[in-house]
């Protein structure tokens, strides 16, 4: 069996340096250390040689460490690793950068030069107010008031009042913070879990949980932060509910909320990513052809700049999204034989970044691919792709879960692999059943599919066209909207119904739309 790569973290941690990282690293150990360091380069060498992570071939090529004391070792290795990062990494973000200068404020204090350590306190309070970085203006002020109250340093009158003022003010900002980043993040954790919502009893726990979460003051609060997470939590209460026209507002409010602040793109350049990545997707779900196509040539342009290539995760997380939306591209233009050209880049892409992508990614990347495969025609593929979903026993995206065997289904029937379908319809119904993920536009499926094999193929049109006009006064139902989200069943029908590939109808209907 193969090692697990992910397993170890120091191989992990030294698997992802840059060429300059690990030249910096033999430099900070060559400056900072003296002979006893020299076993952890033997080890950094010997693992950064290693294609997977394998302790009894690593003990091999160690010539000064014996297996008792690699634990150490290693632990020593991977404080190092850190420190030297921390050196080269201290100026690349505003929050590392106010780390750094609260350090020396206390280092000051500590050698009693209390008059330097509350200069550098008022410079790292400007940049901390001029950054939105609320936590650490927190931290210079409780120094601060230390300084003040053990220390005669200046006139105390104004000056009390002053950093009480200010400790009353950022605290109840911290506050609405908190519950605000605390109600998106749960929120945003039940789609993970669950998807949208099933019914009215999933919609109404949400709303409920989401007015009882929601602070009172919240819609009055002009900070950057309080914004951002009241937009989120906004965003992923629509999203949820499927009400993708509200969906859409809260995520344009919220990147907009960087184009007015664009200097917070590099500090939170990951909520700006993942802000797009969610402006593309209600683009995506309304069928806003312009938009999407806009917005997706802003966000490539934003994946050539110095932010999104700044560091690995913001270089894999807009590899991610961008990818995801051009996949989403060719879905809605229906240009799917296009869509599978940009299969094998993203796939070695995947493989490269394996040890930093979670499973939700792969899953979703998985559907979109077999989605891909299903409009042009290839069913074995697309069946390929769908079975590493099925196979993959993991408890995220229930609604995916179901989609997935529902797409598998389909194509099997395209496949008219007869001997097996009625089986799959059994199973399929059963799963999506005990999840209650049955929409009445899937009921309509199920009975659809169970008919149409005992049914000659001179009277397969008739029946064709009964079940189009059946599912196609579902579209505008917002429970039963899921169905098309994640599987255009109607142009799917539609295609059976004119005898012409499903990328042609998804043209027609690209080609009909209002575009300007």
């Amino acid at each position: 069996m193969m090692p697990n790569r992910s397993a170890d973290i120091l191989f992990q941690l030294i698997h992802s340096l840059e060429k300059a990282e690990k030249r910096n690293f033999k430099l900070y150990i060559q400056r900072n250390s003296g002979n006893t360091d020299l076993k952890i380069i033997e080890l950094f060498d010997a693992i950064d040689k290693l294609q997977q992570y394998d302790e009894s071939i690593l003990l091999k090529k160690l010539k000064s460490i014996k297996k008792p004391q690699l634990a150490n070792v290693k632990g020593h290795l991977y404080k190092q690793l850190l420190a030297s990062l921390r050196v080269i990494k201290s100026a690349e973000s505003i929050d590392m950068h106010l780390h750094e200068q609260l350090d020396y404020a206390r280092i000051l204090y500590n050698k009693g030069l209390y008059h330097q350590s509350l200069k550098i306190l008022e410079k790292v309070k400007e940049l901390a107010v001029n950054y939105n970085q609320d936590s650490f203006l927190i931290q210079a002020i409780s120094l601060e008031k230390k300084i003040e109250t053990l220390h005669i340093t200046r006139s105390m009158e104004d000056r009390a009042e002053k950093l009480s003022a200010e400790a009353n003010e950022v605290n109840e900002k911290r506050r609405i913070i908190t519950r605000l980043s605390n109600l998106a993040l749960r929120l945003y954790s039940w789609y993970i879990k669950n998807g949208h919502a099933r019914n009215e009893a999933d919609e109404a726990g949400v709303k409920k949980y989401f007015l009882e979460h929601l602070p009172p003051e919240s819609d009055a609060q002009t900070g950057f932060y309080e914004r951002l997470y009241l937009y989120q939590s906004y965003g992923w209460l629509a999203f949820i509910r499927q009400d993708f026209l509200m969906y859409y507002r809260y995520t344009q409010k919220w990147v907009n909320l960087f184009r007015t602040q664009p200097f917070m793109i590099e500090v939170e350049a990951g909520h700006y990513i993942k802000g797009m990545h969610n402006l593309m997707n209600a683009h995506f779900d309304l069928r806003n052809y312009k938009k999407f196509n806009d917005t997706l040539i802003e966000f490539e342009d934003f994946a050539s700049s110095e932010v999104a290539n700044q560091h690995d995760n913001n270089r894999i997380q807009t590899f991610v999204y961008l990818n995801s939306a051009k996949l989403n591209q060719h879905i809605i233009l229906g240009t799917f034989k296009e869509g599978l050209l940009l299969i094998p880049h993203i796939e070695e892409k995947l493989e490269e970044y394996a040890l930093y992508l979670d499973r939700h990614r792969v899953l979703v990347f998985n559907y979109k691919i077999a989605t891909l495969h299903f409009g042009a025609g290839s069913y074995d593929k697309c069946i390929d792709y769908l079975r590493k979903i099925i196979n993959d026993h993991v408890d995220l995206r229930n609604d995916l879960q179901c989609y997935a065997r529902l797409l598998h289904l389909i194509a099997h029937y395209e496949l008219g692999n007869t001997e097996i379908i009625e089986h799959l319809i059994k199973s399929v119904y059963r799963f999506m059943a005990k999840m209650q993920n049955l929409t009445v536009v899937e009921e309509e499926m199920f009975k659809f599919l169970q008919r149409s094999f005992y049914v000659s193929p001179r009277k397969l049109q008739p029946e064709l066209e009964q079940f189009l006009q059946k599912i196609k006064q579902y579209e505008k139902s917002r429970f039963e909207t899921r169905a098309f989200a994640y599987l255009d069943v109607v142009s799917w029908v539609e295609s059976k119904v004119k005898h012409v590939p499903m990328s042609e109808v998804l043209h027609e209907k690209y080609m009909a739309s209002p575009r300007k």
